[in-house]
């Protein structure tokens, strides 16, 4: 797979711009607050239909325009595709592939795989379980269009459940339709625990090799998923707290409250950890991601790394550096003293300068 160029129109801070890449290393570099992040940022939404940063829609539109508008040019096998945006303001986003408009974002997956490196991925380890949860979502909607499916489902069912279960307080009759949304929540959450554990599963036969090597053979990384609730207690345990989400207004077990365990020789390193075990541990979850993808998808993806390097010390850097070399990848920094200090091979360089590149 091959990003081959981006056209972006009225996107964030850019008015105008065509940009085509090189099938090795891409170098954007430019003071902060350039427009860096938000090329990466329309990269990966072509990929994904998200925002890296779960920015709405309406806030990736340039200042006083109405709508914005991507093109992603990929090859894939030898086989080009076109993938276009549309993001207006008061309705919702349009998606075309090879001009033709697709109804469903599952559609567009598997075209575009991108991995996405930002400083703040350096802190999924220590922050609080949502951001972990982010880190399944966003890697298992890429691969598995059901798990996608079925997620966007829970959620939709747990608004509305949590919505009747407000309304329930002020008019207790509707208390009997509860059960119809309690079953829906059990069918789409079964899956998504299901498919979470062995996703889980999979990414610790990667990610453990991968952190060994990092650590130099010293540290071994192991990774547990932690459900709130079971696929097989989730009906029973559902109802059991009834009275509970009540009270509460709001449900209280389900998927949406899991989280993962990361533990290097029986510790807790969410906790206990020090931050280079944690920052080490989120440069594994990276470089499986890139290994999942290849495995799953039989492709490589494009590698978008957003000022990570500056972050890294320069043992982490060389590491994923050398693991990244045969990979298309672009990189943004403030300054290229770090490549050339390590000999870094760089097919093409982009200097970024107030919504403009060069």
């Amino acid at each position: 797979m091959i990003l081959k160029s981006v056209e972006l129109r009225d996107f964030r801070n850019y008015e105008n711009l065509t940009i085509h890449f090189d099938e090795g290393t891409n170098i954007l570099y430019g003071n902060n607050a350039q427009g860096k992040t938000n090329l990466l940022e329309a990269i990966y939404l072509s990929g994904t239909t998200k925002s890296h940063k779960g920015s709405k829609d309406r806030d990736m539109i340039r200042f006083d325009c109405e709508q914005a508008h991507i093109r992603t040019i990929v090859d894939k096998g030898g086989m080009e595709y076109c993938i276009d945006f549309h993001i207006k303001k008061n309705s919702s986003k349009g998606i075309a592939i090879n001009r033709i408009p697709i109804k469903k974002a599952a559609d567009l997956f598997g075209i575009l795989n991108v991995v996405f490196f930002s400083p703040e991925d350096l802190n999924i380890i220590k922050d609080g379980p949502s951001q972990r949860r982010r880190f399944l979502d966003l890697e298992l909607s890429q691969l598995n269009k059901i798990y996608l499916h079925h997620l966007s489902g829970y959620h939709k069912t747990l608004n509305q459940r949590n919505k009747l279960l407000k309304d329930i307080y002020f008019r207790p009759d509707l208390k009997d339709t509860l059960f119809v949304w309690d079953m829906k929540l059990v069918e789409y959450g079964k899956s998504i625990i299901k498919i979470r554990r062995k996703f889980i599963l999979d990414l610790q036969e990667i990610v453990y090799g991968i952190h060994k090597d990092i650590s130099g053979g010293k540290e071994e990384l192991f990774i547990s998923y932690e459900p709130d609730v079971g696929e097989e207690e989730l009906e029973e345990k559902l109802l059991a707290v009834r009275e509970k989400d009540l009270k509460m207004g709001q449900t209280t077990i389900g998927p949406h409250r899991d989280d993962l365990l990361f533990s290097i020789h029986g510790v807790d390193i969410r906790k206990f950890g020090s931050q280079g075990q944690q920052r080490t541990t989120a440069l594994s979850l990276k470089l499986s991601e890139i290994e999942l993808v290849k495995q799953t998808r039989r492709d490589t993806p494009i590698l978008l790394l957003d000022d990570v390097l500056s972050e890294l010390d320069s043992r982490r850097q060389n590491f994923l550096l050398n693991r990244i070399h045969d990979i298309q990848t672009v990189i943004t920094c403030t300054g290229l003293d770090e490549f050339v200090k390590n000999r870094f091979q760089i097919n093409k360089v982009f200097q970024v300068l107030e919504g403009s590149i060069q």
